[in-house]
Protein backbone atom coordinates (compact mmCIF):
# COMPACT_ATOMS: atom_id res chain seq x y z
CA UNK A 1 0.00 0.00 0.00
CA UNK A 2 1.45 3.55 -0.79
CA UNK A 3 1.83 5.79 1.61
CA UNK A 4 1.84 9.72 1.42
CA UNK A 5 3.11 11.52 4.08
CA UNK A 6 2.59 15.60 3.76
CA UNK A 7 4.79 18.33 5.67
CA UNK A 8 4.16 22.24 5.47
CA UNK A 9 1.05 23.83 5.69
CA UNK A 10 0.35 26.53 8.46
CA UNK A 11 -0.92 30.49 8.47
CA UNK A 12 0.36 32.75 6.18
CA UNK A 13 -0.46 36.76 5.37
CA UNK A 14 -2.23 37.25 1.76
CA UNK A 15 0.59 37.70 -0.54
CA UNK A 16 2.66 35.30 1.30
CA UNK A 17 4.15 32.18 0.14
CA UNK A 18 4.45 28.51 1.17
CA UNK A 19 6.06 25.62 0.36
CA UNK A 20 4.12 21.84 0.41
CA UNK A 21 5.98 18.54 0.05
CA UNK A 22 5.07 15.12 -0.27
CA UNK A 23 6.91 12.15 0.27
CA UNK A 24 5.59 8.67 -1.11
CA UNK A 25 6.33 5.40 0.10
CA UNK A 26 5.41 1.59 -0.59
CA UNK A 27 3.70 -0.23 -2.91
CA UNK A 28 4.24 -2.51 -5.63
CA UNK A 29 4.88 -0.18 -8.88
CA UNK A 30 6.94 2.79 -9.18
CA UNK A 31 4.30 6.15 -8.82
CA UNK A 32 3.89 7.73 -12.09
CA UNK A 33 1.57 10.84 -11.34
CA UNK A 34 2.08 13.30 -7.89
CA UNK A 35 0.58 16.00 -7.14
CA UNK A 36 -2.12 18.07 -5.10
CA UNK A 37 -5.91 18.85 -4.41
CA UNK A 38 -7.60 21.32 -2.50
CA UNK A 39 -10.83 21.25 -0.70
CA UNK A 40 -12.61 24.60 0.98
CA UNK A 41 -14.92 24.66 3.45
CA UNK A 42 -18.66 23.66 1.62
CA UNK A 43 -16.65 23.27 -1.81
CA UNK A 44 -16.10 20.11 -3.60
CA UNK A 45 -12.09 18.35 -3.98
CA UNK A 46 -10.79 20.71 -6.74
CA UNK A 47 -7.11 20.40 -8.83
CA UNK A 48 -4.02 22.46 -7.62
CA UNK A 49 -1.45 21.05 -9.59
CA UNK A 50 -0.10 17.45 -10.56
CA UNK A 51 2.98 15.85 -12.30
CA UNK A 52 4.05 12.99 -13.89
CA UNK A 53 7.59 11.14 -13.19
CA UNK A 54 8.30 11.97 -16.77
CA UNK A 55 7.48 16.06 -16.47
CA UNK A 56 3.94 16.63 -17.72
CA UNK A 57 1.85 18.49 -15.49
CA UNK A 58 -1.39 19.76 -15.33
CA UNK A 59 -2.35 23.31 -13.20
CA UNK A 60 -5.97 24.42 -12.05
CA UNK A 61 -7.31 27.35 -13.34
CA UNK A 62 -7.20 29.12 -9.99
CA UNK A 63 -3.99 28.65 -9.45
CA UNK A 64 -2.03 29.17 -12.64
CA UNK A 65 1.05 31.66 -12.58
CA UNK A 66 1.28 31.52 -8.75
CA UNK A 67 1.73 27.79 -7.86
CA UNK A 68 4.91 25.87 -9.03
CA UNK A 69 5.04 21.81 -9.14
CA UNK A 70 8.16 20.00 -8.85
CA UNK A 71 9.39 16.47 -8.25
CA UNK A 72 11.55 14.68 -6.94
CA UNK A 73 11.74 10.86 -9.23
CA UNK A 74 14.85 9.40 -7.09
CA UNK A 75 13.47 10.48 -3.30
CA UNK A 76 9.61 9.88 -4.99
CA UNK A 77 9.08 13.36 -3.91
CA UNK A 78 6.62 16.21 -5.10
CA UNK A 79 6.72 19.72 -3.98
CA UNK A 80 3.84 22.34 -4.20
CA UNK A 81 5.05 25.90 -4.08
CA UNK A 82 2.83 28.69 -3.39
CA UNK A 83 3.16 32.49 -4.28
CA UNK A 84 0.56 35.25 -3.64
CA UNK A 85 -1.26 33.45 -1.40
CA UNK A 86 -5.17 34.39 -1.19
CA UNK A 87 -7.91 34.33 1.22
CA UNK A 88 -9.36 31.87 -1.43
CA UNK A 89 -6.56 29.58 -1.70
CA UNK A 90 -7.76 28.87 2.41
CA UNK A 91 -8.31 25.07 2.27
CA UNK A 92 -6.95 21.92 2.79
CA UNK A 93 -4.23 20.84 0.54
CA UNK A 94 -4.01 16.89 0.02
CA UNK A 95 -1.02 15.17 -2.08
CA UNK A 96 -2.30 12.78 -4.14
CA UNK A 97 -0.39 10.36 -6.48
CA UNK A 98 -1.06 6.98 -8.96
CA UNK A 99 0.89 4.42 -10.13
CA UNK A 100 -0.67 5.10 -13.92
CA UNK A 101 0.04 8.21 -16.25
CA UNK A 102 -3.03 10.45 -14.94
CA UNK A 103 -3.31 14.25 -15.24
CA UNK A 104 -6.70 14.60 -15.81
CA UNK A 105 -8.28 12.65 -12.74
CA UNK A 106 -7.59 12.47 -8.95
CA UNK A 107 -4.88 9.07 -8.41
CA UNK A 108 -5.80 5.90 -6.52
CA UNK A 109 -3.86 7.74 -2.88
CA UNK A 110 -4.47 10.12 -1.12
CA UNK A 111 -2.35 11.95 2.31
CA UNK A 112 -4.18 12.63 5.07
CA UNK A 113 -4.42 16.55 4.08
CA UNK A 114 -2.15 19.57 5.29
CA UNK A 115 -4.22 22.83 6.42
CA UNK A 116 -3.20 26.10 4.74
CA UNK A 117 -4.80 29.21 6.02
CA UNK A 118 -4.56 32.47 4.54
CA UNK A 119 -5.38 35.34 7.00
CA UNK A 120 -4.02 39.16 8.05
Amino acid sequence: QVRLVESGGGLVHPGGSLGLSCAASGGRFAINTMGWYRQAPGKERELVAVVTSGGNSNNGDSVKGRFTISRDNAKNTVTLQINNLKPEDTAVYYCNADDEYNLYSPGKYWGQGTQVTVSS
